[in-house]
């Protein structure tokens, strides 16, 4: 491949909704562009981008896909997202390095949840955007309408560019607005598109569109608009330039008619994607700081110092260990010493390369703007900023969204501890999404993400990688136990005479509930020395002991002060540890006579729905004992707010997407703790006791 400048350079990211035709028109695009020399299939597992065996297996895209091609003198790089929530991180990441994001929305169906998750990540980073509305040649196909929607559910400013002729399954041609002329795609392994004139019926609606884009285009500035009263019209030139003006700030969202299957359409997208959408020379320059100094702007000039943030992580077998990166200042070439500016570890550049898929073809340089790989380095991570070294400034580290679900590492043999830990952590760095951490205090190992099928995918990698089998269980809940009223005398007196020296520990308690949130309380209380200094610290630890262990389920104990008022001691026989078994057995005398309570962590959710579904999801939300908080609307979604307890809330991202047609999605995260109902609390104390047996 020929060397590219960065104003010769674009790069955009494919988002949508599941199904929506992402891959397949990254296929076509490959093929067309003459990258490729057959057309792979999603349904036959031999597309480009969607290689893993996950991937052809579940004929989804899993993981996002950096390809390439060369088009009109131009390097267009572009990435072909995951459309399913559980894999929305690979599509942040994708969107963290483009300088345009194209939706890819299907004409029957028009705008779907997922299209409209991904566009809210447009919309925080400000990017430039278009549409494709894909499909047309399906006989259900409906344009008009699926136009209005992008209005009204995206961005009022979509504006036609490319409006189909022949809608449904003769679609073969569209009209080009800019151009005004036709285009008529023959056979798709022609690769190339005829010019033809707009058909004499549709005239009057083509002038009409076109009318509609100049206004639009004289809207985005006061000189153009000036013009456009004065001549009541834009020229060629004008409306060239300020339609790429208009694109770079947002005032314009291009929409195109196309079918992916068939390529029609392809052509005059490539043509737009080349002259008007910006490269990263004219995109707004990204921030980043040097540490103890303000953020500086990095200029995309190859000749520049090196500045390159690492996006992707891929581990495969047929792939190898690779760091997939964008150039942001500067040149980089193998061999090169640079600074992980995150974490202050020096790296050698090894192999670069550009990828289409799993293939890879080696590079001597990777310049400014431009996306590359490089063999696996030793200590980056995706988010990383790679620098030169008297250059260490470091952007911004990519914002994931919280989990949603979680689940825990259940071993079906012992000793795969190592191996466990080491295949999620190679899962965590291809998916940042999904972290892994052992909770000590569930004494299990607990891993998180975005959905149900990431989770499953994460411990399908662990038996085919490594050979590891585990099963995914429900997590245990870290429930939180307390008393609500006092108890004024908590006595025990720990003695054991066995031959020798005994062991003598006598204390008196008195136990109180504090408010929510104020932790655990000592106060020493003695007078006279009827507990001997010395021992106070070891009744002190003795409380905290049990509070860990908790008495009612083995959860913590919160809240509750304790006043050490009395006690007796032996001059000889008493010792820290007696005064540790009497401080803790007084106390759970004292904490089981203080109208003991458990507490259930709460969680605060927010689920999006259609209207459709609001009242079987209200109704199926209420039968989980949550409490509906609040509730709103955002377009045709309604947006309700809860307070859902957690033991209700394994795999609901699961169950709200069969609910809901698979276009319901939520967010969560906690609130706070509260007492659990009384026929619940006998419960897990049932299964507690339960476990315990067990083990």
């Amino acid at each position: 491949m020929k060397e590219y400048n960065p104003d010769a350079i674009r790069n955009i990211a494919f988002i949508g909704h599941g199904g929506s035709g992402k891959t397949t028109i990254s296929e076509l695009l490959l093929y067309t562009a003459g990258e490729i020399n057959r057309i792979g299939k999603v349904e036959e597992g031999n597309t480009t981008s969607d290689y893993n065996p996950n991937e052809i297996e579940r004929q989804i895209s899993i993981s996002s896909a950096p390809l390439h091609i060369e088009w009109n003198n131009t390097k267009i790089n572009f990435i072909d997202t995951p459309g399913y929530s559980d894999f929305i991180g690979q599509v942040i990441s994708s969107l963290h390095v483009a300088e345009t994001a194209v939706a890819v929305v299907k004409s029957a169906e028009g705008v779907e949840v997922g299209t409209e998750a991904t566009w809210n990540y447009v919309k925080q980073y400000n990017l430039p955007a278009s549409v494709i509305i894909n499909k047309i040649d399906n006989e259900h196909s409906r344009f008009n309408d699926t136009f209005q929607m992008i209005k009204e559910h995206l961005s009022q400013d979509a504006t036609v560019i490319t409006m189909p002729v022949n809608e449904g399954i003769n679609f073969t041609t569209v009209i080009d607005l800019i151009k005004m002329k036709a285009y008529q795609y023959e056979d798709v392994t022609s690769k190339k598109a005829v010019e033809v004139d707009i058909p004499a019926e549709l005239k009057d609606e083509v002038e009409t569109m076109r009318e509609e884009l100049i206004e639009k285009v004289a809207e985005s500035s006061e000189d153009l608009m000036n013009k456009f009263f004065e001549e009541g019209t834009l020229n060629d030139d004008d409306l060239k330039k300020g339609l790429k003006a208009a694109i770079l700030t947002g005032a314009i969202v291009p929409v195109f008619a196309a079918s992916g299957t068939r390529g029609v359409g392809l052509n005059n997208f490539m043509d737009f994607v080349v002259n008007y959408f910006p490269s990263p020379v004219e995109a707004p320059s990204p921030k980043a700081t040097i540490k103890g100094k303000d953020a500086i702007e990095i200029i995309c000039d190859p000749k520049g110092e090196v500045a390159a943030l690492v996006f992707k992580s891929l581990s495969e077998q047929h792939v190898g260990e690779l760091s997939i990166f964008k150039v942001y200042s500067g040149t980089m070439e193998p061999g090169m010493d640079l600074i992980n500016s995150s974490n202050e570890k020096p790296e050698r550049l090894g192999q670069l390369s550009i990828l289409n898929g799993k293939q890879r073809k080696e590079v001597s340089k990777v310049v400014a703007g431009d996306i590359g790989a490089v063999v696996k380095l030793k200590d980056t991570h995706t988010g990383d900023t790679l620098a030169s070294k008297n250059f260490q400034v470091v952007f911004d580290p990519i914002k994931f969204p919280e989990p949603v679900i979680r689940g825990a590492i259940k071993p079906k043999a012992k000793g795969d501890e190592d191996k466990i830990s080491s295949g999620l952590h190679t899962v965590h760095e291809e998916d940042p999404t999904l972290s892994v951490h052992f909770d000590p205090e569930l004494a299990q190992t607990i891993v998180t993400g975005q959905g149900e099928l990431q989770l499953n995918l994460a411990i399908k990698l662990l038996k085919d990688r490594y050979g590891v089998e585990v099963d995914l269980v429900e997590p245990r809940i870290p429930y939180r136990e307390t008393i609500k009223k006092a108890c004024d005398v908590a006595e025990y007196k720990h003695k054991k005479q066995s031959g020798g020296r005994g062991q003598y520990g006598h204390v008196l308690l008195k136990l109180e509930p504090q408010p929510r949130g104020t932790g655990f309380e000592f106060v020493d209380a003695i007078v006279g020395g009827v507990v001997p200094g010395r021992f106070i610290p070891a009744v002190e630890k003795g409380l905290k002991e049990i509070l860990n262990k908790g008495i009612l389920t083995g959860s913590k104990v919160i809240d509750v002060k304790v006043t050490l008022f009395d006690g007796s001691f032996h001059n000889v026989d008493s010792d820290e540890v007696s005064f540790k078994i009497a401080a803790s057995q007084a106390f759970k005398k004292g904490f089981l006579s203080a109208s003991p309570v458990i507490l259930e962590p709460i969680y605060d959710i927010t689920v999006k729905v259609p209207e459709e579904y609001m009242g079987d999801v209200m109704g199926d939300i209420s039968s989980k004992r949550g409490k509906i908080s609040g509730m709103d609307s955002e377009g045709p979604f309604q947006i309700i707010k809860a307070k859902v307890p957690l033991s209700e809330l394994y795999k609901y991202s699961t169950h709200l997407r069969s609910l809901t047609s698979g276009r319901g999605m939520h967010s969560r995260a906690f609130s706070h703790y509260e007492e659990v109902p009384k026929d619940v609390e006998a419960r897990i104390i049932e299964e507690y006791e339960k476990s315990k047996e067990e083990d």
